[in-house]
């Protein structure tokens, strides 16, 4: 019973104190570049998008949001990738352990799933103009994997990225504005970024809506892996305040 009363008594101040959104980001995704070696020290260099073709696929976004105080802000992002690749490579193709003969139909399944906690602090926060900072603790559950139809090879991946967070909001004219917002980070181990410039348009207090562009980078070059991928985002969203 008391367990019950705590969950509601911090649900009534959460919605008394602070304000929730869920936002909804619907598009297209192509590939750049996606270059790889696994292993990293002794794998064989090819390329999923050059190489082999890879198709642009839809794909989704899901984002929750809570701000309190009018300038602290909360969000959980869910963002999956996963994109196919097939062809053939007039070389031999070591990955994962497996040998790939040249002239062999290939197939590859590329998936890059992202789990995001960012915490951001707006540092100025008018009618027009919304400029914060913050930091996203990042989980990314990665799988890259080859067949020929014989045999197949993959190199599942799971960790933790620490990120820098910026956003920024300007509503120029009216209803109408542009939205840059994004993580990223780069360091001797490998970098990330996942950007989006986008303009928007405000249905009203509560609704938002916006069209852009997203570019999701990066990689790591390590014993174990040797990735640096290029994703170009045609993005469509919306954002509800309730």
């Amino acid at each position: 019973m008391w367990k019950w009363m705590i969950c509601l008594f911090l649900l009534f101040t959460a919605v008394s104190y602070g304000q929730f959104m869920v936002e909804v980001e619907l598009g297209r995704v192509s590939s750049g570049y996606n270059d790889l070696r696994i292993p990293g020290d002794t794998g064989t260099l090819f390329s999923l998008s050059e190489e082999l073709e890879t198709d642009p696929e839809a794909y989704y976004r899901v984002r929750l949001g809570y701000t309190w105080g009018d300038r602290h802000t909360l969000l959980a992002l869910f963002a999956p990738l996963a994109v196919q690749a097939g062809g053939q490579v007039d070389r031999e193709i070591f990955f994962q352990g497996k040998t790939f003969a040249p002239g062999t139909p290939l197939y590859a399944d590329y998936r890059f799933n992202s789990y995001r906690l960012t915490y951001r602090y707006a540092l100025k926060k008018t009618e027009s103009l919304n400029l914060a900072l913050g930091f996203t603790a990042k989980i990314r559950d990665a799988e890259i994997a080859l067949s020929d139809g014989r045999q197949k090879s993959s190199k599942p991946n799971v960790g933790f990225v620490p990120i820098l967070h910026f956003h920024a909001d300007w509503r120029f004219a009216g209803p109408f504005g542009i939205l840059l917002d994004g993580d990223a980070l780069a360091a001797p181990q490998g970098r990330a970024e996942d950007v989006l410039l986008a303009a928007t348009y405000r249905v009203d207090e509560r609704i938002s809506a916006r069209i852009g562009y997203r570019i999701l980078e990066g990689g790591a070059d390590n014993d174990s892996v040797y990735t640096f991928s290029l994703f170009h985002y045609l993005a469509a969203g919306v954002q509800v305040s309730l």
